[in-house]
């Protein structure tokens, strides 16, 4: 474990270097770098950790992952949660580590949301994004993010709340519902996440950060991967994106929901690692879209 300042604050931060080739020589070139985003209030750099992580490392990239502002063991400050601050977060972070290189980025739920913004305003520094059950930060997502919340926490108890919260946007294991230990797993994210919204301003200064315009999103010349469950929550916003971004690809996991990266981690690791690596078509059934087109289908 090491912790790391950047942007004013001290971030947990995990790194696995790359397994080296057998064939590989020192007068090969530096690997590739990974950045791995885990979404917001439940979560925390440990879905990486046990999942896409090492897969990555063992494919030959060198793998950043780090607790976001407030989660995990990264510090947690009263406000400061803006979009903007998260994205700010990783610029800071990949300068305290004399990461130059344009990185791949990788980002599940709100990372997703995370990485986009970060290739939109720094695409320089971004050679590629994967997006798993996310999207960008448009005035829809806003809305929605901002109601999502109101009714999580504007009539319950902090329990309760954040026990609606994982139930309805699909944190709850698609296919594990009424495990017990899992059930109860859940239950004690419900909690933290309680507590860090009770204590902090991230419920208001997420929906209320920096928004990304339809324009933006057309400029953005890098390639996006978009990975769904089947059953998740941003198929109607997929489609959108999918119209504007110039080089995007979508894949769709059948049988899952919100929690795809936790549920079915071999088949979304399959998918990101091929798509990472230009291993192309995905898999048989995958969607795939061009700037002269789109494909529709699942894997």
């Amino acid at each position: 474990m090491a912790k790391v300042r950047a942007n004013g604050l001290l971030h947990h931060v995990q790194r696995l270097p790359h397994t080296p080739s057998p064939h590989s020589t020192t007068a090969d070139h530096r690997p590739p770098n990974v950045v791995l985003l885990h979404g917001a209030f439940i979560d925390s750099l440990a879905s990486f950790y046990f999942t896409l992580g090492p897969r990555f490392a063992d494919a030959g990239f060198d793998v950043l992952m780090y607790d976001l502002r407030g989660h995990g063991r990264s510090e947690r400050p009263p406000t400061g949660y803006t979009l903007q601050d998260f994205t700010d977060d990783l610029a800071a972070l990949l300068d305290a580590l004399d990461i130059r290189d344009p990185v791949h980025l990788l980002g599940n739920s709100f990372g997703g949301t995370v990485a986009l913004d970060f290739s939109v305003h720094h695409p320089d520094r971004t050679a590629r994004v994967t997006v798993v059950e996310s999207g960008p930060a448009t005035r829809g997502w806003a809305a929605t993010m901002s109601g999502a919340l109101h009714r999580a926490t504007g009539s319950r108890t902090e329990e309760e709340a954040l026990a609606w919260f994982v139930a309805e946007y699909g944190a709850l294991a698609s296919t594990r519902q009424g495990d017990e230990l899992h059930d109860a797993h859940i239950a004690r994210l419900g909690r933290a996440a309680g507590r860090l919204i009770a204590t902090t301003s991230i419920a208001r200064d997420i929906p209320g950060g920096r928004t990304l315009t339809d324009d933006q999103l057309r400029a953005l010349d890098r390639p996006v991967l978009l990975i769904n469950g089947q059953g998740g929550l941003v198929a109607e916003e997929t489609a959108r994106l999918a119209g504007l971004l110039p080089r995007c690809d979508v894949v769709v996991v059948p049988g899952q929901k919100h929690s795809v990266l936790v549920e079915d981690a071999e088949r979304v690791g399959a998918i990101a690692l091929d798509w990472a690596t230009r291993r192309l078509p995905l898999a048989e059934g995958s969607a795939r879209r061009s700037a002269s087109g789109l494909a529709g289908g699942v894997v």
